[in-house]
């Protein structure tokens, strides 16, 4: 006769079993949810991920903010000699306050550096937060520097490309002096040794960086384009000389920029955040102020202004600031970005 099992055996074995697999299910799952949270990762967290080696939580090289930002394409456009009540609600400038103002960002209170006069002076400003003491529109072979603590020196160390593009050029040679309608006095980067060969007119280099500006639209159609453009118009479509057949310096820079200014805002360099400045070398008569237009994608735009003090420092360290180079130069580490003139910066 077989023997029975008491029934309470049977209730043990039963809750044995539940606890035993509840346990397995609870291990499991949390098992999971751990490998599921160390996979998912913010873009930082994937970074430093990516970058560590196993089993290592130390010395991980994060990106600079240069690598998040580097990628935009900046125009400076360079205008002559005017305050900006000669160009704000200026009928000879309807291009400019019909057009542009309403979909731009600008500074009411933007001047050139106290002093700084004439032209060249401020021209080397923007390129090296100093005039170098020169008060003077001499040609390089008077004027050159042997400093490479300047913007497209900077910009090259780190393999991000510039040109000057420069009305009425050849392009054969490098312009270290003027012909007809151009003058080296607004082109900054013919001052520098190192991007002349210390005034070389062979120097490759500089006849490489220092284009005629009718290569631009080209350069824009095939994507060729460098990454910070310098654009100077000539002396009369630049408001610097009266010319024929308008005979009025604004409406010809108005003109021009009516004329030349949409080939760059319809380009895919800025509709992929890009950044146009318009800006004047100096004040007529004294430091301004003096106008400074913003546009871009990335700009509070329509209309927005501000009553801000800026400098063409500001402008030098917003440059820097954009391509993350270093160190501020000159005057430009004491001076205020335009960072205010865009809604992403």
């Amino acid at each position: 006769m077989q023997r029975s099992f008491p029934r309470w055996l049977f209730v043990l074995i039963g809750l044995i079993i539940i606890i035993v697999v509840g346990c397995v299910v609870f291990f499991t799952t949390n098992i999971m949810n751990l490998a599921t949270l160390n996979t998912i990762a913010t873009p930082h967290d994937a970074l430093v991920t990516a970058s560590a080696p196993a089993n290592s939580t130390a010395h991980i090289t994060l990106p600079t903010p240069k690598a998040a930002i580097s990628n935009k394409t900046v125009f400076l456009i360079m205008m002559e000699n005017h305050n900006w009540s000669d160009i704000k609600n200026n009928p000879s400038a309807p291009f400019i306050n019909n057009t542009l103002l309403p979909m731009a960002s600008y500074a009411e209170q933007y001047f050139n550096p106290p002093g700084s006069h004439p032209s060249e002076p401020n021209y080397l400003w923007l390129e090296a937060g100093t005039n170098f003491g020169i008060y003077n529109d001499a040609d390089p072979y008077a004027n050159h520097q042997s400093t490479t603590q300047h913007f497209v020196t900077l910009l090259n160390n780190v393999h991000i490309s510039w040109k000057s593009y420069q009305e009425d050029i050849s392009g054969t040679d490098c312009p270290l002096t003027g012909s007809g309608l151009y003058a080296p006095k607004h082109n900054p980067m013919v001052y520098f040794n190192d991007v002349t060969n210390t005034n070389n007119p062979n120097s490759s280099y500089c006849i490489a960086h220092i284009r005629p500006y009718t290569e631009l639209a080209t350069d824009l159609q095939r994507n060729s384009h460098a990454r910070y453009n310098f654009i100077t118009p000539n002396l009369c479509d630049d408001m610097h000389d009266t010319c024929a057949p308008l005979k009025d310096s604004v409406k010809q820079g108005d003109t021009w920029l009516a004329q030349n200014l949409p080939t760059i805002l319809h380009s895919q360099a800025y509709m992929n955040s890009g950044i146009v400045f318009i800006t004047w070398d100096e004040g007529a008569g004294g430091d301004g102020s003096i106008g400074m237009i913003m546009l871009s994608l990335d700009a509070k735009g329509g209309g927005y202004s501000n009553t801000i003090h800026y400098t063409h420092s500001s402008t030098l360290r917003t440059l820097e600031e954009i391509f993350g180079v270093t160190p501020l130069l000159g005057d430009a580490a004491n001076a205020t970005d335009l960072r205010d003139l865009f809604k992403t910066f």
